[in-house]
């Protein structure tokens, strides 16, 4: 099949290609349900060399620079209890940890989580956690302009191969909670 953005020589639909994804993302798109079909999350087979935005584009397609988002763990911290939390924001975005990400999960400080904590708790590669196939009960804060694009390009639980995913599925997704600000310039 052709991706639906970028230049990949390998797309399938997810549900096609399981045996390419980490448990967890597996048993996401396995359960997949709401608005959007499971065949419409295309899995592309990527070199991991070039998983970091910056080369990625260069090698797959510079117009995936406006179409691709960045999942990130924060930890959440009120009182003695931590809150653990997905962020999806556009790539050419930061997220706004301090400002919105704070006042959603009324945390009294809020970080990125550490590494170790990202990679435990989700099952997934650094540099290629994904918003499917999170742990459950997890906040999934959801940019909205994510949200806004016919199709995003997002990790796929490891670094080598991406997710290529209908922007309105990240608002069904469990947790999912799509915010104006979230990702700031």
């Amino acid at each position: 099949m052709r991706a639906p953005i970028g230049h990949f020589d390998t797309a399938t639909p997810a549900p096609d290609c399981l045996d390419e994804l980490v448990g967890p993302v597996a048993d996401a798109v396995r359960r997949w349900s709401g608005s959007v079909p499971a065949d419409q999350l295309v899995h592309v087979d990527t070199d991991p060399q070039w998983a970091d935005t910056a080369v990625f584009v260069e090698h797959y397609g510079r117009e995936l620079l406006e179409q691709s988002a960045n999942c990130v763990v924060v930890a959440g911290k009120r009182g003695g209890g931590t809150t653990l939390a997905a962020c999806v924001v556009l790539s050419t975005t930061r997220v706004d940890v301090n400002g919105v990400v704070r006042r959603q999960l009324n945390a009294r400080k809020a970080s990125f989580a550490a590494m170790d904590t990202a990679v435990g708790e989700t099952g997934m590669e650094y540099g290629g956690i994904t918003p499917i196939g999170l742990p459950d009960g997890w906040p999934v804060l959801v940019d909205s302009a994510v949200v806004d694009l016919p199709y995003v390009l997002v990790g796929s639980g490891r670094r080598r191969g991406k997710l290529l995913v209908p922007g309105k599925a990240f608002a069904e997704l469990p947790g999912a909670v799509v915010l104006e600000g979230l990702g700031v310039a």
